[in-house]
């Protein structure tokens, strides 16, 4: 025994001993060259060339003085700090714990302009093939969510209902991190609203894709990129928000790196109540046909119909990620995110039907409420492997995620719940992507990559009646159906791309994608297979007249394929007499696009304009037409109406854009956007109705931000779209502003704003319909006015002292728009 604890002992001293001299303790000071200020928060790394890796590093205290043990060896001991060149000691020899001095950093005056750009306004990088928008603080999306975000980007427009369009073509592909993503959701317009702007960095604006891009999205690519700081040692921001209408949420970004791991999370809770309203007013020509096939005219009949909207939307969300650098040279990230949504929506419809004279009849009170669960699981990780310090890299991506939306609505008629309807959708997708580039020579690049995009989707789809006999609830086989989705897509591309001396640029391209579509319906024994492959060039050309005018030309190939609820051909119903139908039948769209651009920079005013082209062939659109098949309501017989996509023969869509940005003074930044566009359509209704139109439409934003006395940020945006016709309706001109105030507090380490969106509760839908059996006017409101006071802590970003060595070396002024080639 006593051998044995005198073996014990030995070795646990060894232990101790050996791990006593394996690290020594290496301290040190970093202070600012200037002003010999300490620098908080600088990184101090220990490079071995042995293992040609990190082996470990830290980061200096409030006074900037470091102590970090470090296994004896020699290493290159690197010092950074945000703003600041990089220093390194190379080939220091550490065997003993000691004091290597006092480390002066220089200030960066390319980083601080970088820096400032990011941290104080939105701006924009143009490229060969995208723009790419900060978001920086626009005051007006604080506490607010993606769409908000998206509606103040030139280019883009949000409509009332939380459609996302781009140049007016709502067939716009939304990418987040450049991928597919659950956090866009099954149904994009609802999970938009429900991702908070916060955790938004950029936004990129994809007009003229490349061949590294999907074809889907006749209307261009958005790519949100979500927040991920680059700063060494721990960061990261906290906002909270309350607001009228009743909502609330919190939520933060948080980011540690050091040595070779940098982890990352954004969070999010959000609770909000939206309300809404809309109106119609159908006026029936009540033409039918007796049983010898003569028409006869019956007296018109109308309904005036209203509908109240009381939704209330929670969400939880969080994206948390690890990010590890295996070598100097290679990368692994893995991320997982998760969204969780509760959402009721109580829907309040009076329908009042009215005689030939317009004059009562009687009234039906229609409630529907509405409970929606939200839920979306998503593992991504990712590969990067940079073979040198030229650009020559290969990346690979593996995601995989499961989507779920549930709805559960009912019908309660004068009280009584007579209709319950269930809509369960369960989607899961996996891709794998890997991309390839290889720098040639000091100005050409080639490319290519594979993506697989492989998508499952069940929609189960049940309406159950009430039985006034039994009083019992029944399932209605003509409206009950489960559809299984399936699409399957593999695509490869090549590209190349070159820069002809100091002025001409080009990146020529081509991409494969091979789909792979089934539809099978258990309900009705239906099965669909529709199989289509396609080629799709890219051009995108530049040239450089100086570092301050710019004349680009891009064409790009396009895909638009249908939606699952396109192609649903069973009914639903958003009320008695009105139904949406999808059509099985829907073909895929294509289009070519052409845009010439032009980018010059006067003084301190920056013009970016654009003129664009795109021809598309078997473009689908919705149309309305009265089915003929009767509707009893309140003993009243009504014919249903019926909404349904179709291909139409082709559509020409014209257009020009500009974005002015201005700076008159450094206090005051002013920038405007301008899209006008005419859109001309030719097809035939199932009813053999012509669809032949052509329309002119507009929309204009402005945004001011000014610094008023008492460094108080006052920022407005005014928004309008022009009024549209198509073949069956005209739709009004639409106005709205938004206008926020925002004040830094704490040092300038905390900020608090005051937002107040559709300042004059103006942002409503009106639209005019006309067609052969009815004519109608409708009103809708998707969200009334809203106020927003949001606070946000910054922690560990050194706002304050970027922003003033950023005016010492400037003047406070600086570019608001950069060209890279």
């Amino acid at each position: 025994m006593n051998k044995l604890l005198l073996a014990s002992f030995i070795i646990i001293t060894s232990i101790f001993t050996a791990q006593a001299q394996k690290d020594v303790v290496i301290t040190g000071k970093v202070l600012e060259q200037n002003t010999g200020q300490p620098l908080e928060y600088a990184t101090v790394a220990f490079f071995s060339k042995a293992e040609n890796r990190i082996i470990t590093g830290g980061i200096t205290s409030e006074n900037g003085e470091f102590s970090i043990p470090v296994a004896p060896g020699t290493y290159d001991v690197s010092i950074e700090f945000i703003s600041f060149k990089k220093q390194i000691i190379p080939n220091q020899t550490l065997s003993k714990s000691q004091n290597i001095g006092i480390i002066r950093l220089e200030a960066d005056t390319q980083a601080l302009d970088e820096i400032e750009i990011i941290a104080e306004k939105t701006t924009v990088d143009i490229k060969l093939d995208k723009k790419i928008y900060s978001v920086g603080q626009d005051l007006t999306v604080r506490g607010g969510n993606v769409s908000d975000v998206l509606d103040n980007i030139p280019s883009v427009s949000v409509d009332v209902e939380g459609n996302v369009a781009l140049r007016g073509n709502e067939n716009v592909k939304i990418l987040i991190n450049g991928k597919p993503s659950g956090l866009v959701g099954i149904n994009s317009t609802d999970a938009l609203r429900q991702l908070p702007a916060e955790s938004i960095e950029r936004v990129e604006v994809i007009t003229s894709p490349s061949a590294r891009y999907e074809a889907e999205g006749t209307a261009g690519i958005l790519n949100i990129i979500l927040r991920r700081s680059k700063l060494q040692g721990f960061n990261g921001a906290i906002t909270a928000n309350v607001g009228h209408p009743t909502s609330a949420g919190i939520s933060g970004n948080i980011n540690y790196r050091t040595g070779n791991v940098n982890i990352f999370n954004t969070t999010s809770y959000d609770y909000r109540e939206v309300p809404g309203n809309s109106s119609s007013y159908t006026q029936y020509f009540n033409v039918k046909e007796d049983d010898f096939g003569n028409l006869i005219d019956y007296p018109d009949t109308y309904l005036d119909e209203s509908n109240e909207y009381d939704r209330v939307r929670k969400g939880l969300s969080t994206n948390f990620g690890v990010e590890w650098y295996i070598t100097d040279s290679a990368s692994l990230t893995g991320a997982v995110s998760y969204r969780d949504g509760d959402n009721e929506r109580n829907t309040t419809n009076t329908l009042i039907q009215l005689d030939e004279n317009q004059q009562f009849i009687s009234q039906n009170n229609r409630f529907d409420p509405e409970q929606e669960d939200d839920k979306v699981l998503q593992y991504s990780l990712n590969f990067n492997k940079n073979f040198d310090d030229s650009g020559h890299k290969l990346t690979m991506d593996f995601q995989y995620e499961d989507n779920t939306e549930d709805e559960y609505s009912k019908v309660l008629l004068e009280g009584v719940n007579t209709e319950k309807v269930a809509t369960l959708e369960d989607q899961s997708r996996v891709l794998l992507q890997a991309d390839y580039v290889l720098p040639i020579g000091e100005n050409s690049q080639f490319e290519f990559g594979y993506r697989g995009n492989f998508k499952d989707q069940d929609t189960d789809y049940t309406v159950e009646l009430l039985d006034f006999d039994t009083n019992q609830f029944v399932v209605n086989d003509s409206l009950t159906n489960f559809m299984n989705y399936r699409e399957y897509v593999n695509a490869a591309y090549t590209q190349f791309g070159s820069k002809i001396g100091s002025k001409f640029s080009y990146l020529l391209g081509l991409r494969y994608e091979s789909t792979r579509v089934t539809i099978d319906q258990p309900t009705s024994g239906d099965y669909s297979r529709n199989n289509y492959t396609g080629l799709f060039p890219t051009v995108n050309l530049s040239y450089e007249f100086s570092d301050e005018e710019n004349v680009t030309l891009g064409y790009s190939r396009r895909l638009r394929r249908p939606w699952p609820f396109f192609l649903n051909p069973f009914p639903s119903r958003s009320s008695v007499t009105n139904v949406f139908r999808g059509n099985p039948e829907l073909a895929p769209s294509y289009s070519g696009l052409f845009d010439l651009g032009y980018y010059k920079k006067f003084g301190k005013v920056s013009l970016n304009t654009s003129a664009y082209y795109q021809h598309a062939t078997d473009v689908f659109n919705f149309v309305s037409y009265d089915t003929g098949v009767p509707v009893d309501v309140n003993g009243q017989e009504f014919t249903i109406i019926e909404r349904t996509p179709i291909n139409l023969a082709e559509e020409d869509r014209y257009g020009f854009e500009f974005t002015v940005i201005y700076r008159p003074i450094p206090k005051w930044n002013i920038n405007a956007n301008f899209n006008i566009y005419q859109q001309s359509l030719t097809g035939e209704a199932p009813n053999g109705l012509s669809l032949d139109n052509k329309s002119t439409s507009w929309f204009a934003r402005l945004n001011s931000k000014y610094t008023l006395p008492g460094k108080v940020d006052w920022q407005t945006s005014l928004n309008y779209r022009g009024p549209s016709e198509d073949a069956q309706n005209k739709r009004d001109g639409n106005f709205s502003a938004n206008m926020a105030f925002s004040k830094d507090i704490f040092n300038e380490n905390a900020s608090i704003a005051l937002n107040i969106s559709d300042l004059f509760n103006s942002r409503k839908r009106i639209m005019e319909t006309t067609t052969p059996t009815f004519h109608g006017n409708s009103e809708f409101q998707w969200r009334e006015r809203s106020i927003n006071l949001s606070f946000t802590y910054r922690f560990n970003q050194q706002k304050q002292r970027q922003h003033r060595q950023q005016r010492n070396n400037n003047g406070g002024g600086g570019s608001d728009m950069e060209f890279e080639g």
